[in-house]
């Protein structure tokens, strides 16, 4: 009997191999990647860089950066959700993957909802809303009334449709009943020259693009998309807080996930190092001097929660527009 239980183990270790689950108080046992699901130097990679090295003195292990853009951030998502469950490989996604694009897509080749589990939700990336300077309004309550009169409607410009800086303007228009034109941009930069021209009248743009024409009065920065200000320009107030509307917020995050049936206690791990590093005061300056929002992550539980409110808020949007499914 002795001889059958032995064999019975060296059969199940033989047929686990290395895809048996990781042992918790080992981890990490070698190289841990992060892929980051945007192009180098952007505020994302700039981040994790940052963080990366931290969590390397903290765990022991080489933390290595990999830079996985393209297909909306899903191929950086698709690549990780297969991923051995063991704590080694890690994802950066946005809300573009975990809460927009399983409404805006046909065909996604992983799942927001049960592929990932999340270990640290540690930034908000607002948008800035603009206006050309010619424009008659320089607050968000004249922009409201302005908008709600005009004739011809004012046009405003995103990256195109789906986009969150397009749904972002669609959520204001729903939200305060006013009517504008769509002008659809390939890239942010000539979206952003065609704004200070007076091409396009208004629209939420990222706080890195917009922040040195405001500097330079090319552009009028009548609020910024997040519930909070922006540490960069203190003096624009959240567009939550000029319309009197609590409940108005339109971001991305950057969120570090794990893929699903890592061990609860390596998530713990991680997500305990995360929360101590993003809460280091040199992070928080670092984050706020690239024009994002520093924020203390919830617990896994809470940012489920978080991410299925995005999906149910940005999902209905999507909905309504006739965007379901149109990519």
């Amino acid at each position: 009997m002795a001889r059958l239980v032995c064999a019975w183990v060296a059969v199940m270790l033989a047929v686990l191999g290395p895809n048996a689950p990781a042992d918790a108080q080992s981890y990490p046992s070698k190289n841990i990647t992060i892929v980051v699901s945007l192009g180098a130097g952007t505020g994302m990679d700039v981040l994790a860089r940052l963080y990366a090295d931290k969590l390397q003195t903290a765990l022991g292990k080489p933390v290595v950066v990999e830079n996985k853009p393209g297909a909306a951030t899903m191929l950086a998502a698709a690549q990780v959700a297969t991923s051995p469950p063991d704590g080694h490989t890690l994802v950066v996604l946005t809300s573009s993957a975990m809460a927009i694009n399983q409404s805006l897509y046909k065909q996604m080749n992983y799942s927001p909802e049960s592929d990932f589990v999340p270990i640290s939700l540690y930034v908000k990336s607002p948008f800035i809303l603009v206006a050309n300077p010619n424009m008659p309004f320089k607050t968000v309550p004249e922009f409201i009334k302005h908008a709600t009169q005009a004739d011809p409607p004012l046009k405003y410009a995103s990256v195109g449709a789906g986009a969150l800086q397009h749904l972002s303007m669609e959520f204001a228009k729903q939200r305060f009943k006013f009517d504008a034109v769509h002008v659809p941009y390939r890239q942010t930069g000539q979206s952003v020259t065609d704004l200070a021209a007076g091409h396009v009248d208004v629209g939420f743009v990222e706080a890195g693009a917009s922040i040195p024409l405001i500097k330079e009065g090319r552009l009028r920065a009548l609020a910024v998309s997040a519930s909070q200000r922006l540490p960069l320009l203190p003096d624009v107030p959240p567009f939550s807080e000029a319309a009197r509307a609590p409940d108005f917020e339109a971001v991305s995050w950057h969120i570090l996930l794990a893929p699903a049936k890592t061990p609860k206690e390596i998530i713990d791990r991680l997500h305990a190092e995360m929360k101590k590093i993003m809460a280091e005061p040199d992070m928080k300056e670092k984050v706020s001097n690239i024009g994002l929002i520093p924020f203390d992550t919830p617990t896994v539980d809470g940012m489920n929660d978080y991410m299925k409110s995005e999906r149910v808020k940005w999902g209905s949007l999507v909905e309504k527009l006739g965007l379901k499914g149109s990519q």
